[in-house]
C-alpha cells in the first residue's frame, strides 16, 4: 500500500473507530455518567497504539521523524473531521471553545503516543546496531 494512503487511511480509522464506539456508549453521556469520558480516550489510545505499531513495523529507518509525521497528520485528520461534524453549521453543533474543551484536546494523545513509540523504536534500533558493531 502507498505510504501516504496508509497514513491517511490509518488517520481516518483512528477517528472512525472511537466515533463508532461513542454511538454505542452515548447513553452513558446523556445520563451524566462519567464513564463515557473515560472510555472515549481509552478507545482512542488503543486504536492509536495498534495502528502506530502497524505503521512503524513497515518502515526501516527514521523512526522518530516518521512518528512525528504520522502523529501530526493523524491529529489534524481527526480535528478536521470533527470540526466538520461538530461546529455550529454542522449536525452536532458545538462552539469551537466547547469542542476544544470537550473533545479536541483529547486528540493530543495521538502525537504523544506516536512520538513516544518512534523514540523507543529508534533507541532500540540504535542499541541493536551498536551491539552488531561491537561483535
Amino acid at each position: 500500500m502507498n505510504r501516504y494512503l496508509k497514513i491517511i487511511l490509518f488517520g481516518f480509522l483512528i477517528w472512525l473507530i472511537p466515533f463508532v464506539v461513542s454511538f454505542f456508549i452515548y447513553p452513558l453521556k446523556t445520563s451524566g455518567n462519567p464513564l463515557f469520558e473515560s472510555i472515549m480516550p481509552l478507545a482512542l489510545t488503543i486504536i492509536t497504539v495498534l495502528l502506530a505499531c502497524t505503521y512503524l513495523k513497515s518502515i526501516q529507518r527514521e523512526f522518530v521523524k516518521e512518528s512525528i509525521l504520522i502523529g501530526v497528520i493523524w491529529f489534524l485528520i481527526n480535528i478536521i473531521i470533527d470540526l466538520i461534524m461538530f461546529l455550529p453549521v454542522s449536525p452536532m453543533q458545538m462552539t469551537l471553545n466547547d469542542y476544544m474543551a470537550d473533545i479536541g484536546i483529547t486528540y493530543l494523545i495521538i502525537p504523544v503516543i506516536t512520538m513516544g513509540m518512534g523514540y523507543l523504536v529508534q533507541n532500540k534500533a540504535e542499541i541493536k546496531k551498536a551491539k552488531q558493531i561491537d561483535n
